[in-house]
């Protein structure tokens, strides 16, 4: 069974910078796509970034302030954010896309004080 197990979340204040990791055991999934999803109180849940291969995409809130990377001997990706922003407050779930279906971590607080 494959978990996830994400850490690095925490209170920041704005302007501030975080980085999040998410450790996957089990196998080596470095050609599976992996990211981070995030979900603010009240709101659907949102892609923030992803990870295939090496090609990455954010979402456009984000682009310029987050960094997605991958250590493919650990199974483990990265979400390096900077600039951050009391509108970037949320739980942050990371994924792993298997041919089987999605792998969810159990998501980690990041809250940006203004």
């Amino acid at each position: 069974q494959v978990q996830l197990v994400e850490s690095g979340g925490g209170l920041v204040q704005a302007g501030g910078s975080l980085r999040l990791s998410c450790a996957a055991s089990g196998s080596t999934f470095s050609i599976r796509p992996m990211g981070w999803y995030r979900q603010a109180p009240g709101k659907q849940r949102e892609l923030v970034a992803t990870i295939i291969n090496e090609g990455r995409q954010y979402a456009e809130s984000v682009k310029g302030r987050f960094t997605i990377s991958r250590a493919n001997a650990k199974n483990t990706v990265y979400l390096q954010m900077n600039s951050l922003k009391p509108e970037d407050t949320a739980v942050y779930y990371c994924y792993l896309l298997l041919s089987t279906g999605t792998r969810w971590g159990q998501g980690t607080q990041v809250t940006v004080s203004a």
